[in-house]
């Protein structure tokens, strides 16, 4: 007697187990349900545009609670804690002795060019702390 809760052959549980890899093994290419594609894991750092203001205060806020004048004798100046190394290395001396010395417009210029060739990782705890990275 066929019946709902019959016992599961062999081949049942086999097919059971291909048919459930088969979805998973699918899922990301798309071709399960109606999903195109898999959404982004909440946790997966979101690169933000250099190119926005916004990003430069929300760095600023983190190293220097915003404060683009900071100079508090840490060997960090200005609202994005430059060294006077990477200041000078990346061409913010045209515009100031310091980087505390410079507007903000004018170090974020030179951030630009610091995360063009070093990425988030010139700003180790505040991109981790952000999720930039």
């Amino acid at each position: 007697m066929a019946g709902r809760h019959r016992k599961p052959t062999p081949t049942g549980r086999r097919a059971a187990r291909i048919g459930a890899l088969t979805a998973m093994a699918a899922a990301p290419l798309g071709f399960v349900g109606t999903a195109v594609a898999a959404p982004s894991s909440p946790s997966a750092p979101s690169a933000p545009s250099v190119e926005q203001t916004d990003t430069w205060d929300q760095l600023a806020h983190c190293e220097s609670t915003g404060n683009w004048d900071a100079d508090t004798g840490n060997g960090f100046t200005g609202g994005l804690q430059f060294t006077p190394s990477t200041w000078e290395e990346f061409g913010g001396t045209q515009y100031a002795a310091s980087a505390h010395q410079a507007s903000k417009s004018q170090q974020i210029a030179v951030a630009k060019k610091v995360q063009d060739q070093q990425g988030w990782k010139a700003w180790p705890a505040c991109t981790k702390k952000l999720g930039w990275r």
